[in-house]
């Protein structure tokens, strides 16, 4: 038996620790022959160096560094998506602790407000956002006028930009109105592809310019309840639900920010619940530019 084996915590009690299930869960797992450390089949009683061990679960990397961070935040508008801005503005980085440092998961524009991933978990961050995991991301647009159904049907088929179709979208009309300045409509879209300005190029390309713009949803991961300004930790069960959803084959994994998956039933139990209490208002948030 190897000097690993005698060092370092418990596997089970790693597993258990980043949320893939009880500790007995966890010890069923490695009987199970599920999980490897550093490419070998793990066996009950294995020790780990948590800031070394390569560790997976069905094949997928797993993310059991204790100093990884997965933050949500509801990103107003009038932010930038950036850790730092030469003209100045306001930016999402600044609206989360700066110890450890973190970088935004992709990035909502200016103007565009809602949820809004930051992390230092590298290589959950290289998953989520690679074009071949087809990630879902949900918007909300408030546009100008009120597209009819032949409008909707090019949205969801694509339309041109840049010389190239945009993959097929989810959309629907959540509801429609008058206003002070005419007729409005606000559309959900769901993308799997995240091109630059692409919700709003999608609807100004059939006629119906968005007015606001808001992100209500990243893969598995809402939250109703969390006010713009604001950001809270991912609970276990998020992240585990996360990784799931990016747990194909993927880009080489960065070794010094390795990633998870765990069962399903893990994430499906701790996805929606025990949230940790650490919403807190963000420096500086402020209310959505309608």
């Amino acid at each position: 038996m190897d000097a690993a084996s005698h060092e370092g915590e418990r596997l089970q009690k790693v597993l258990a620790r980043v949320g893939i299930g009880s500790r007995r869960v966890c010890e069923d797992l490695i009987a199970e022959g599920r999980v490897l450390v550093d490419g070998e089949v793990a066996v009950l009683g294995r020790r780990v160096d948590v800031e070394t061990a390569l560790i997976e679960l069905d094949g997928a990397p797993i993310g059991v560094r204790p100093d990884l961070v997965h933050y949500l935040l509801n990103k107003p508008a009038g932010v930038v998506t950036t850790a730092d801005d030469p003209e100045g503005r306001p930016t999402v980085v600044g609206l989360v602790p700066t110890e450890p440092r973190v970088f935004p998961v992709g990035r909502l524009d200016f103007g565009t407000e809602g949820l809004l991933l930051l992390t230092n978990d590298g290589d959950l961050a290289a998953r989520l956002t690679h074009p071949r995991h087809g990630l879902e991301r949900v918007y909300e647009a408030w546009v100008r006028g009120v597209p009819d159904a032949t409008a909707l049907k090019r949205l969801a088929r694509g339309v041109m930009l840049d010389g190239r179709r945009t993959a097929p979208a989810t959309v629907s009309l959540v509801r429609a109105g008058r206003g002070l300045h005419g007729n409005r409509a606000v559309v959900r879209i769901i993308i799997t592809e995240g091109r630059k300005r692409q919700v709003r190029h999608m609807c100004e390309a059939i006629g119906h310019p968005v007015m606001r713009l808001r992100r209500v949803r990243i893969g598995p991961i809402q939250d109703k309840a969390l006010r713009p300004g604001q950001f809270r930790d991912l609970t276990p069960g998020e992240v585990t639900a996360l990784r799931h959803a990016v747990a194909s084959e993927a880009p080489p994994a960065d070794r010094s920010a390795p990633n998870a998956r765990s069962p399903s039933a893990s994430a499906k139990a701790t996805a929606g619940s025990h949230r940790r209490s650490r919403t807190r208002p963000a420096n500086g948030g402020g209310k959505p530019a309608a």
